[in-house]
């Protein structure tokens, strides 16, 4: 199953972004998680099948209402197994 890095940059954080990270990725049946970077990103990983994560990676392009959204990185990575999806610490 496609495992994907997502690192999303702008005003990303204090505006309830990870919150709708994990509704928009458990309404698409994605596995993973979401948390803050202490550089001022947040980091998701995320996997699922393709199309659900392309949408998915598209969606964090237009963020939240509050949120700016500068850039979405997405790199290919290997991960251990999850289920669910989950917010994570600051880290």
């Amino acid at each position: 199953m496609p495992v994907r890095l997502l690192r999303v940059r702008g005003r990303v954080q204090g505006v309830g972004f990870r919150d709708a990270c994990v509704e928009a990725a458990r309404a698409q049946g994605l596995a993973g998680w979401v948390r803050n970077r202490r550089d001022g990103s947040v980091e998701i990983l995320v996997s699922g099948d393709v199309v659900r994560i392309d949408a998915f990676a598209g969606w964090l392009r237009h963020g939240v209402r509050l949120a700016r959204v500068d850039g979405v990185e997405s790199v290919e990575t290997e991960a251990d197994a999850v289920s669910g999806f989950e917010r994570r610490p600051t880290v």
